[in-house]
C-alpha cells in the first residue's frame, strides 16, 4: 500500500485507488468518515444504529471477535475494530489499557495501584477497570504522575 500527502490544497480530499473494494478497503472508508465526525460514532443498539457523542463512551472491549463501547447507560455494538478505534480515538483522551480494552482517560474518576504494577481505574459509573502493566506506564505519563 502506498500513502501519499500532498500539502498547500484548501480542502483535504482522500482518493483510494484500488485494484477492487475489498472489505479492508471499506474498513478504511468507514474509518475515515467516522475520523471526519471525530466527535460522534455510529453504532448499534438492538438492530437500531445510533451515533454516540465520543464524551459519552467509557470504554470500549473486544469480545469474540465483536467490539462494543459502554456508556453510562448502554451497551453498544461498533463495527469497527480495536485497533481501529485505538487509532482513530487516541488525540481525543483515548488510551488503550489492555489487550483488549480502550478507555477514556476523561471518564477515569479515580485509579489506585494493584499487584504487579498494574492500575485499577474506577470509572464515572463506579465500573472498575484494570490498566496492565504494560500500558500503566503510559497512563501514568498521560496524567502527568510519577
Amino acid at each position: 500500500m502506498k500513502v501519499v500527502i500532498q500539502e498547500g490544497y484548501d480542502d483535504v480530499e482522500i482518493i483510494i485507488r484500488c485494484p477492487e473494494a475489498t472489505n479492508e478497503i471499506r474498513r478504511i472508508e468507514a474509518l475515515l468518515h467516522d475520523c471526519k465526525q471525530t466527535s460522534r460514532l455510529s453504532c448499534t443498539l438492538q438492530g437500531e444504529t445510533r451515533l454516540i457523542n465520543i464524551r459519552d463512551i467509557l470504554y470500549f472491549e473486544s469480545v469474540d471477535k465483536r467490539c462494543f463501547l459502554y456508556t453510562v447507560d448502554n451497551v453498544y455494538e461498533t463495527v469497527l475494530k480495536l485497533y481501529e478505534l485505538e487509532e482513530m480515538l487516541e488525540s481525543s483522551g483515548f488510551l488503550r489499557n489492555s489487550k483488549s480494552q480502550i478507555l477514556n482517560i476523561a471518564r477515569i474518576n479515580s485509579i489506585c495501584p494493584d499487584f504487579g504494577g498494574r492500575i485499577e481505574a474506577i470509572m464515572d459509573n463506579g465500573e472498575k477497570l484494570i490498566i496492565s502493566r504494560q500500558y500503566s506506564k503510559i497512563l501514568k505519563e498521560r496524567l502527568k504522575l510519577k
